[in-house]
């Protein structure tokens, strides 16, 4: 006998807007809980009847194939249905519906989401016996979606009565590129992208840091770039070939595109440069914004003269923002993913002595950071993107254990991050910088994740359930 799943939440739009939103490009990647490590397969495009979907889920050291199609899509009813075609589960059906607000008061700008699935666990009875299990992950999955839906359409909202934008952008594959493509088309923007290869599709723009952009024509008419392209800089130890890399990259790089962009006749309106705070070099308990002084150490040499490579478009009349990131946490990629394994065996601990302050951001506020640069007309210069919920690599650990459910005992003594990492390991690691979002608050934006716990429970699907209407029948 087949089990049935539902989930139900209340959206701020209208059921239409609402399914326009699911059909549109990107949104299937939007709705991925990052937790779960699947990818998709084929280049993101708008929903339609007939589609055939194709993920390769995760499951201990395999990557399955789960292959669904389209079977239903309903404009006129805001209801589309997928169907595995084959994959891990028996039997699955999974019906998408916009219903409008019974309320008088909503005015048709207000909609229920309801997902329905019916499936068969695999494996016959012994797949009944653990059932639990999957009921557990369908419930962490559904209220993870929900809330993105939520807050990824409030978002757009907020923006509705600006026109569809051009938008460019390099750095698109990885781990906050990759996040803000889809949440960028979804919201109906134009999204091209940055390329070190051969372009495959038509947005695609080939680009390298030595020889710049190629096709410089199809600059023309951007009414945006987000730059973030650059060496990654906690791949490990800081040779003096990996700190030329990561030098060459930024500053090099964005030159590159800085000319291009300040050659066109028709230039973008905004620029937005992703930064970091290690501007700010390691600073003890002292309160750090945008007007704080320039730092000490490598990293601060480089954002220095990363930012001033920026600011020539600026002096070109362009809107320039430099978007100091603080560390990106998202269990896909970064410092969270490499804590992660560790935490989870119960070998976590602090850093050092633990007292050095940890600024932190959630990936999706990330995401809504960039994308008000975009549409805020008076942001511009550094705005700093850490969570206003700063807190002490020993509160960090702490939480992490906790919302993990794991000890965290073992602690990683200074000397020893040192001799393991060298200058990498004294500044990243062993840094302290508190650094608020002075700048971007002013500006009027409001973090979906403000404080670490809320924070990592979304972002690793241990959250209580309540952002939706959770209901299970066998």
């Amino acid at each position: 006998m087949p089990a049935h799943f539902q989930a139900r939440s209340s959206l701020p739009v209208s059921a239409q807007q609402a399914f326009a939103w699911h059909c549109a490009p990107g949104a299937f990647e939007r709705l991925l809980p990052p937790w779960e490590d699947v990818q998709v397969m084929g280049e993101p495009r708008a929903l339609e009847a007939g589609q055939i979907l194709t993920l390769r889920p995760r499951v201990g050291p395999l990557r399955l194939r789960w292959v669904a199609k389209i079977e239903r899509l309903e404009p006129e009813a805001n209801l589309f249905q997928d169907v595995q075609q084959s994959g891990p589960f028996a039997a699955w059906e999974h019906t998408h519906r916009m219903l409008p607000q019974d309320a008088p008061e909503s005015a048709g700008d207000s909609c229920i989401l309801e997902d329905s699935v019916v499936y068969k666990p695999p494996f016959g009875p012994l797949g009944r016996l653990g059932g639990f299990v999957v009921r557990s992950r369908l419930k962490d999955m559904f209220q993870w979606r929900h809330e993105v839906t939520l807050r990824d359409l409030a978002r757009h909202q907020s923006t509705q009565s600006k026109p569809p934008m051009k938008i460019l952008i390099s750095g698109a594959s990885g781990m906050v590129g990759s996040n803000l493509v889809p949440f960028l088309t979804t919201g109906g923007h134009q999204v091209l992208k940055l390329v070190r290869g051969t372009p495959k599709t038509a947005d695609e723009i080939q680009w390298s840091v030595e020889g710049g952009v190629g096709n410089k024509s199809a600059l023309e008419g951007l009414d945006a770039v987000v730059h973030l392209a650059g060496e990654n800089i906690a791949a490990g130890r800081w040779s003096d070939a990996m700190k030329a890399r990561i030098t060459k990259s930024r500053i090099q790089g964005t030159r590159r595109i800085v000319e291009a962009l300040a050659g066109l006749k028709n230039k973008p309106k905004v620029f937005v440069c992703a930064s970091a705070i290690g501007y700010y070099g390691s600073r003890g308990d002292e309160v750090l914004d945008e007007t704080s002084t320039r730092g000490e150490g490598f990293l601060s040499d480089v954002v220095f003269d990363w930012e001033a490579e920026a600011a020539k478009l600026a002096e070109a009349g362009v809107r320039t923002v430099m978007a100091r990131l603080g560390v990106v946490l998202s269990p896909t990629g970064g410092a969270l993913k490499k804590m992660l394994l560790p935490f989870k065996m119960g070998g976590g601990g602090t850093l050092g002595n633990g007292n050095q302050w940890m600024s932190w951001v959630a990936l999706d506020d990330v995401v809504g950071a960039i994308h008000h640069a975009i549409v805020n007309d008076k942001l511009e210069g550094p705005v700093n993107v850490t969570a206003p919920g700063v807190v002490t690599n020993r509160t960090y650990t702490k939480t992490l254990g906790k919302v993990l459910g794991r000890p965290t005992i073992i602690p990683l003594p200074g000397f020893g991050l040192k001799l393991a990492f060298g200058e990498m390991g004294e500044e990243l690691l062993l840094g302290s910088q508190r650094v608020s979002p002075k700048t971007l608050e002013a500006s009027g934006f409001r973090f979906d994740y403000p404080d670490l716990e809320g924070a990592l429970r979304h972002l690793l699907g241990k959250k209580p359930i309540s952002a939706a209407e959770i209901a299970h029948s066998a």
